[in-house]
């Protein structure tokens, strides 16, 4: 490695480690549910918030976090909210009622909101575009998905302790995070300015309609219908209002123009299906293991460790693929084999070895590594630097809500199919709900395939200064669309 790239990895390294953090909250937090509920007396409905209190304030304020990190920086809108996290995720731990862990996990959830997106604005405008960012890119998302993996472990085995070391745990790593990133995250290099104008009435309104449609998605299965559907439609006449302001005012919080970006838009619908199906997936496979089978947290959470195989094959496995592939063919590649993944579990049996689990469990790690990265790339690739933050921001968002979506529905399918049972114990609710994330990625595949035919063969992309073939690693749906000249 030469000098001039170190500088570049050892960002990428402090980048990696607060992505990893993320996952590693998230991993660790679903293996200690019980035990919380137990000390802290909560209902099922309290419980359930402790987990959506994290993905509403992380799903509500992706967007306006991404547009931040354009706005006011990306630095400061990566250390600032990593502090905050810091400190709110050690709160959590010190939690003695119900309503303070969830204000505790809306608050990092806020965060993470707001440091996602910048963390992937800077590695998209500090590595150049081509072989480095891509490979940057993808070792980033491998990350983070190791991070949830590792979580599911270390919840484990942190819970056989105390529920509460899954908070207190992260605060030393993550304080090393953040003393690393002062000196290691660049200075925002733009020219003097006047103050950027804040679309106050754009943030208001796309913030409100963002978390108004997780809660309505979250309440889904357990909220009386007629509420969920007030708040369906609030959700929706806010995002109309929102279209609206963005029409009329001269600094829109989202360029409506972006949209027309069709990698960038499938790139979206696509991550919302297929991180339905893995959220889906996984809340079910807990269920099944520890609810109906009997297993402990720790026993689980090693039993899922094959699910963490994207640690490993994003960084290695991934890149070599791409640039051998394409992105397009990778991804459709991963989307396949999540399928099938889902398709062996279908026919779960009351007891089951863990040899007849683990191809299903393996399959799915591995699609993960194949997808997961590969469409980050292809959400930012050829989108302005001054747009990195509001293209990430766009490409959580649905990610987010795809998570929120997953467990919503596999909740309620499960729940109708088990007899309406709470503790969904039969086996039959199971089957049906495991058909959601197996229906859900089968419909990104189809989305994945069309964009690949939509590429013509033989035309070329315009790239900056050469002109690639569209049959090499270009994304899918790419069409002609050439790389703005901010970049």
């Amino acid at each position: 490695m030469s000098r001039s790239a170190a500088p570049s990895w050892a960002l990428l390294l402090v980048l990696c480690g607060a992505i990893f953090l993320e996952g590693l909250d998230i991993g660790m937090l679903n293996v200690a549910l019980p035990p919380i509920r137990a000390e802290l007396g909560l209902s099922t409905g309290e419980l359930q918030w402790v987990m959506s209190g994290y993905v509403l304030g992380y799903g509500g304020f992706m967007l306006l976090g991404g547009r931040a990190a354009d706005l006011f920086g990306r630095r400061r809108m990566f250390l600032v909210p990593l502090t905050v996290f810091l400190v709110f995720s050690g709160l959590g731990g010190l939690a003695t009622e119900g309503w303070m862990l969830i204000a505790a996990r809306f608050v990092t959830g806020v965060c993470a909101a707001f440091m996602a997106p910048a963390g992937l604005s800077i590695i998209t405008t500090s590595f150049p575009a081509g072989p480095r960012r891509d490979r940057a890119l993808l070792i980033y998302s491998g990350t983070g998905g190791g991070g949830f993996s590792i979580g599911l472990v270390a919840g484990g085995l942190l819970t056989a302790a105390d529920w509460r070391w899954v908070f207190f745990a992260p605060i030393a790593p993550a304080l090393l995070v953040l003393l690393a990133a002062l000196p290691l995250v660049p200075k925002d290099s733009v020219p003097r300015r006047p103050r950027p104008r804040v679309d106050v009435a754009g943030a208001i309104t796309v913030t409100a309609a963002v978390l108004l449609l997780v809660m309505a998605v979250e309440q889904a299965a357990h909220a009386p219908a007629l509420r969920t559907m007030g708040t369906l439609a609030t959700a929706l006449a806010l995002l109309a209002a929102f279209v609206a302001v963005e029409r009329r005012t001269p600094t829109p919080l989202l360029r409506l123009g972006i949209l027309r970006s069709r990698p960038l838009v499938r790139a979206g619908v696509m991550g919302l299906l297929f991180t339905a199906g893995f959220f889906g997936f996984q809340f079910l496979a807990v269920l099944y293991l520890q609810e109906f089978r009997g297993w402990s947290a720790a026993e689980t959470s090693f039993a899922l460790l094959p699910m963490g195989a994207d640690a490993v094959l994003a960084p290695t496995l991934t890149p070599r693929l791409v640039r051998r592939f394409g992105h397009a063919r990778v991804i459709v590649a991963g989307l396949l084999l999540a399928a099938l993944g889902y398709a062996l579990f279908l026919p779960v049996g009351a007891d089951w070895t863990y040899a007849a689990m683990f191809p299903s469990l393996l399959l799915v790690g591995i699609a993960f590594a194949l997808v997961h990265g590969p469409l980050a790339i292809v959400a930012t690739d050829r989108i302005a630097s001054c747009e990195q933050g509001l293209a990430g921001g766009l490409l959580y968002t649905s990610v987010q809500f795809g998570a929120a979506f997953g467990l919503s529905a596999v909740t309620a399918v499960t729940t109708a199919a088990g007899g309406g049972n709470v503790p969904f114990t039969p086996l039959g609710g199971y089957r049906a709900g495991l058909v959601v994330p197996t229906a859900a990625v089968v419909i990104a595949l189809l989305i994945g395939v069309l964009g690949m035919r939509e590429r013509r063969p033989g035309r070329a992309v315009r790239s900056g200064r050469r002109t690639r073939p569209s049959g090499s690693t270009e994304p899918a749906g790419t069409g002609s669309v050439s790389r703005p000249k901010e970049e």
